[in-house]
């Protein structure tokens, strides 16, 4: 047997317009319906059948058509097919709009949701009137009609169908011209029972034959849908309908009628796999959406907006009345006065409202929809209904949090302004008394202030200190860490960002800046800024105003803004890693904080400071301080400042035992001491020499200290060694960086 050649590719899906056209023209009925079984389309050919309009036929149930002698069979078995959801073929009498009745067959096939649940009724029709007045003919005299090949020419033109006879010795006796053009054969040649079969595709081929083998032994009617593979290639769908003809009991021929349903069938595919993205797109969104046909009061759901309803499409049709059930009492008012204006103004609606679920849960959803004009000149509303009840619940969490968290940073205020030593700063060597009184001098004005020093020298306890001593001590105090946020995000942490500016911003969020408007903005390590967003903040600090990121409309703030660095802006400047202007507008009133080697004469306060605050943490008693305690820490160059020195106390606090508190020289072991540095030539050479060594090292790795690629690898020293070196030297090691 041959083998039937591949299909060709599916074509591109044709527009709505030509669908519609495909089934107008269609010679067959095409109608749906309901899932209930009332009819809610009819195509042309149906209209011009009945001689009717599409709104008259609406909603008709069978029992408005059919005939009364062929309503009862016809109803049970339409009702049995509709519990079951089997498809369902029948054949009655249809009243048309004249009162007359003609025969018409039907095949009402079910289509169901991804769930399985049937959502509509897809179904053709034939009009076979001329056919029973055929069979009528051929009962009364069988014999002379069978014999009569103009009858099968008369009854292939009434029912634009194929015919065909079939001897069960395994011949075709017959086949019509249309038969022999659906199938795609060359009639001037025999069909003989294999020819037929190899043109059957090879998954429908053994149910087919089976079919006929069937209904030569049993002499069975069947009504067989199949596949087919023309000649060329072509993929077909087929419908034959066939009788078995008898004679003294005994099967002498099969009959019947061929229908080229391939139109139908691709309609049916397209509509399932339409309705069926629809539905996904709708349960990924979390959207459903809804039809309203106010001129004949007909809504229509899609499965997500019956499961935000929580209704059963099975059991329910969604009217008005259904919907108003559903709305909280609280927003019934609300809702029909909207639908009131809706309805008079013919407008569309954006709005929110509540649900009040028979379990007392409430829902909150978000309703949107647009009033259309269809062909026939009915107002019909479309819209979605989007259930946002858990953004809801995800907004007064977050307004929640942002009242605690308020709560919290007051508290967290009085308790820094009364007790925690980081608004402390103690001492009272000249370099710290030069320091304070610049910042007493300052504070009251509004006036942009640069503090430079030393990591771990107390640059953040003076920005304190100013904002606390200013006019502005009552609104917030801003800190931002810039070189602590990701280049690509400091901008947006600066001055916010709008909605859908980049991935991941979900909501408009505002800025440092706008946080800190009314107060003080601390920009600490503001030597870290990337370029661009050095360009921002100089037109903040020159005009008061910035855009967020992704907007388009100025924000005004009046902020107070002080700033920190331990690198030498003049060299970035120099090096082109730092906007000459911004310094300029930063340095207004610059205050150098002394590193803790300038410092010693406060060492002492210092430490009886700390000794006291974490002995009162840690439950203990400290009464005094070890002499060569003092000299230790006197005598130590302190590469970490108070930081350090804070550390070393809050462990020998920990570590002691008594009343007096002594630290472990080996503690300080980890950099050098500061010893006595001998004056000459020989020691300002070989400082220089280690000075350029980093230099070039950090020169051929970019700037880059740590890795395997770093200067500390090339030069064969510890990564934190060389740190130590680079600010004990006071080497910018940014500069090096690529640009």
């Amino acid at each position: 047997m041959a083998t039937a050649p591949a299909s060709e590719p599916m074509q591109s899906l044709p527009s709505a317009d030509d669908l519609q056209r495909l089934v107008d023209t269609a010679p067959a009925l095409l109608h749906s319906a309901q899932p209930d079984g009332s009819l809610d389309f009819c195509n042309q050919g149906w209209l011009d059948f009945l001689g009717a309009r599409m709104q008259d036929l609406q909603g008709w149930g069978w029992a408005s058509w059919a005939h009364p002698d062929d309503l009862p069979p016809f109803a049970e078995k339409w009702r049995a097919c509709l519990r079951t959801g089997e498809c369902f073929e029948g054949e009655s009498r249809v009243r048309r709009a004249d009162g007359q009745f003609r025969w018409v067959w039907m095949r009402n096939v079910p289509l169901r949701d991804q769930s399985g649940r049937i959502i509509r009724w897809c179904g053709a029709g034939i009009d076979i009137e001329d056919r029973k007045r055929a069979e009528e003919t051929i009962r009364r005299d069988e014999e002379a009609l069978r014999r009569s090949e103009g009858y099968l020419a008369q009854g292939q033109s009434l029912t634009h169908t194929g015919s065909w006879a079939f001897n069960p010795r395994g011949v075709f006796d017959f086949w019509s011209d249309e038969t022999y053009r659906i199938f795609g054969f060359d009639r001037t040649n025999a069909v003989t029972l294999d020819g037929y079969l190899a043109c059957v595709h090879r998954d429908d081929r053994a149910e087919t034959a089976a079919i006929l083998q069937k209904m030569v032994a049993e002499g069975c009617d069947c009504d067989h849908k199949y596949r087919i593979v023309r000649p060329g290639g072509e993929l077909r769908f087929v419908r034959c309908v066939g009788r078995a003809v008898r004679e003294n009991g005994v099967v002498t021929q099969l009959v019947g009628t061929a229908m080229d349903i391939t139109e139908q069938e691709q309609m049916t595919l397209e509509l399932r796999r339409s309705e069926a993205y629809l539905a996904e797109a709708q349960r990924l969104s979390h959207t459903g959406s809804f039809g309203w046909n106010v001129t004949r009061n007909q809504i229509f759901w899609s499965d997500e907006t019956f499961r935000i309803f929580e209704h059963d499409r099975t059991k329910i049709k969604p009217t008005l009345e259904t919907v108003m059930e559903r709305i909280h009492p609280d927003d019934r008012k609300f809702v029909q006065d909207m639908i009131d204006r809706i309805l008079k103004d013919r407008r569309g609606w954006d709005l929110e409202h509540r649900l009040l679920m028979p379990n007392s849960a409430i829902k909150h959803l978000h309703v949107v929809g647009n009033p259309l004009v269809n062909e026939s000149g009915e107002i019909e509303f479309v819209g979605s209904v989007m259930d946002v009840t858990d953004s809801k619940r995800a907004l007064r969490k977050i307004q929640e949090l942002k009242d605690r968290l308020y709560k919290e940073n007051i508290a967290l205020k009085e308790e820094i302004d009364q007790a925690s030593m980081f608004e402390e700063i103690v001492g009272s060597s000249e370099p710290l008394r030069r320091v304070l009184a610049h910042v007493a001098k300052v504070a009251p004005t509004d006036s942009t202030v640069l503090i430079t020093g030393e990591t771990g020298t107390g640059k953040e306890l003076v920005a304190r200190a100013i904002h606390k001593r200013s006019t502005r001590c009552g609104q917030a105090f801003v800190r931002v860490n810039c070189g602590a946020i990701p280049q690509s995000l400091i901008g947006s942490e600066l001055f916010g960002h709008e909605k859908g500016a980049f991935t991941g911003a979900t909501q408009r969020r505002p800025g440092r800046f706008e946080l800190a408007d009314g107060g003080t903005l601390f920009l600490d390590e503001v030597g870290e800024l990337p370029l661009e967003t050095q360009v921002a903040l100089l037109r903040v600090l020159q005009e008061r105003e910035f855009e967020r990121v992704g907007g388009c409309e100025p924000v005004t703030v009046d902020v107070r803004v002080l700033a920190a660095t331990n690198r030498n802006l003049q060299d970035a400047v120099s090096d082109r890693t730092f906007r000459e202007d911004l310094f300029y507008r930063l340095n207004v009133f610059p205050v150098h904080m002394p590193s803790l080697r300038e410092r010693v004469d406060d060492i002492p306060l210092l430490v009886q400071y700390l000794a006291e605050r974490y002995a009162l943490k840690a439950g203990k008693r400290i009464k005094s301080i070890a002499k060569r305690t003092l000299d230790v820490l006197q005598g130590y160059h302190w590469p970490g400042n108070i930081r350090e020195l804070q550390n070393v106390i809050e462990r020998a606090v920990i570590l002691c035992d008594g009343e007096v508190l002594s630290v472990d020289e080996t503690w300080l072991s980890g950099e050098q001491p500061n010893l006595p540095t001998p004056s000459g030539p020989l020691v300002t050479s070989l400082r220089d020499q280690e000075r350029q060594l980093i230099k070039s090292a950090l020169s051929e790795c970019r700037g880059r200290v740590s890795g395997a690629s770093g200067a500390a690898a090339k030069l064969g020293i510890p990564r934190s060694t060389l740190e130590s070196r680079i600010r004990s030297l006071q080497i910018d090691k940014h500069r090096f960086r690529s640009p």
